[in-house]
C-alpha cells in the first residue's frame, strides 16, 4: 500500500490520454498503483475481488459481457457496483455498456475510455499512479538538473538559493523547483522531486518579485521532475568552523528512509556559487563513473611518501 491520493478526473484523463465517459464524483481516491481486471467478476465470482484498485476492462471482459443475455449482464453489474469502486477504465475504444454507465452514474463512479490497447493503458495508469501514491514529503529548497544530476539546494532563507539557481539556468541547466520541493519515494533508494503545481516554474527574487522561468528562458530551461542525487547545503561562512577540503566521503541526509549524499558549501562574498555547484555536480558524476579525484590525490601522496 502506498500513500492515499485523491485524483481529479481531468488530471487523470489528461495524463493518460483518455475520455471521460461518466464523471461520477469528479474525482477518486486510491492508495496503490496496481490495476485490477475484473474478468472473474464478469462471470459472477466475487470471493477474491480487489475492488479498491482502478478497474480495467479490456477486450476479453467487454466481449464476454456483450455476448451475455441482458438480464444476466444487469444482475452481474449490479453485484459488481455494490462494492465501492474508485474508477473504471475501458480500453481498445470500447464504449461502456449502457447498464455500466447507468450504474456508474447512480453510484458516482468515474468511467474513462481509451483507444489504447489494454496492456499499454495498464502501463500508463500504473506509471501515473506510482508517482501519485508514493510516500511524499515537502522540503524547503530548490531542485535543478545539472548535466543529468539532480541537485537539491538547501539552506536558510535569504542565503542565495534562488540567485544561484537562476545563474545555473542562465548557464544552460534546468530548473525543477524553487523554494518548495515535493519529494516522493518512487523506488528502492530512489527519490524524485518536483514543484507544487501552484508554483511550478516560478521563482522569487528579492527586490524583483515572482518571475516565470519558462517564459523568460524557454521550455528547455525547466523540467517537471528529477531524481534527487545530491544535496548541496549553503550556509554563511563561519571562520571558526573547519570545512571539508578533500571531499573523500559525502555526508548523507535521510529523506523518506533514503540516505542522500550531501555536501556543505560555505557562502561568503566573492564566491561564484553557481560555478561551484556546477563543478560539484560534475565531480559527483565522475565519482559515480568510478573516478575519485580525492582518492587519486591520496594515492599519489602515499606513493610519494613511500618513495615511489
Amino acid at each position: 500500500m502506498g500513500q492515499a491520493a485523491t485524483i481529479s478526473n481531468r488530471d487523470f484523463a489528461a495524463a493518460i490520454d483518455m475520455e471521460i465517459a461518466v464523471p461520477g464524483r469528479g474525482h477518486f481516491t486510491v492508495d496503490t498503483s496496481d490495476v485490477y481486471r475484473p474478468g472473474m467478476q464478469c462471470t459472477g465470482y466475487f470471493r477474491h475481488f480487489v475492488n479498491t484498485r482502478i478497474q480495467l476492462f479490456g477486450n476479453a471482459e467487454m466481449t464476454y459481457l456483450s455476448e451475455l443475455p441482458d438480464g444476466i449482464v444487469r444482475e452481474r453489474m449490479e453485484a459488481y457496483f455494490s462494492y465501492e469502486l474508485p474508477a473504471i477504465c475501458v480500453a481498445r475504444g470500447y464504449a461502456p455498456l449502457p447498464v455500466m454507465k447507468e450504474l456508474a452514474e447512480r453510484h458516482g463512479v468515474p468511467v474513462f475510455t481509451s483507444r489504447l490497447s489494454t496492456t499499454r493503458l495498464s502501463h500508463r495508469i500504473v506509471s501515473f499512479l506510482d508517482e501519485r501514491t508514493s510516500p511524499c514529503v515537502t522540503r524547503h529548497g530548490g531542485l535543478l538538473d545539472i548535466n543529468g544530476i539532480g541537485i537539491m539546494l538547501t539552506g536558510e532563507s535569504g542565503i542565495g538559493k534562488s540567485e544561484t539557481a537562476l545563474e545555473l539556468v542562465k548557464r544552460g541547466h534546468r530548473l525543477v523547483a524553487d523554494d518548495v520541493v515535493e519529494i516522493r519515494k518512487v523506488g528502492d533508494g530512489v527519490l524524485s522531486g518536483s514543484a507544487p503545481e501552484l508554483v511550478r516554474y516560478l521563482m522569487e527574487l528579492r527586490g524583483i518579485g515572482i518571475i516565470d522561468v519558462r517564459s523568460l528562458y524557454g521550455v528547455g530551461s525547466v523540467m517537471h521532475s528529477k531524481t534527487i542525487d545530491l544535496i548541496v547545503e549553503l550556509e554563511d561562512w563561519d571562520s571558526s568552523k573547519e570545512y571539508d577540503r578533500l571531499g573523500v566521503a559525502y555526508d548523507t541526509v535521510d529523506i523518506l528512509g533514503v540516505n542522500v549524499p550531501s555536501i556543505l558549501l560555505p557562502v561568503r562574498p566573492g564566491r561564484n556559487l553557481a560555478i561551484i555547484v556546477e563543478v560539484a555536480a560534475m565531480n559527483f558524476r565522475l565519482k559515480k563513473m568510478g573516478y575519485d579525484a580525492a582518492l587519486e590525490f591520496d594515492r599519489r601522496l602515499l606513493k610519494q611518501l613511500n618513495g615511489g
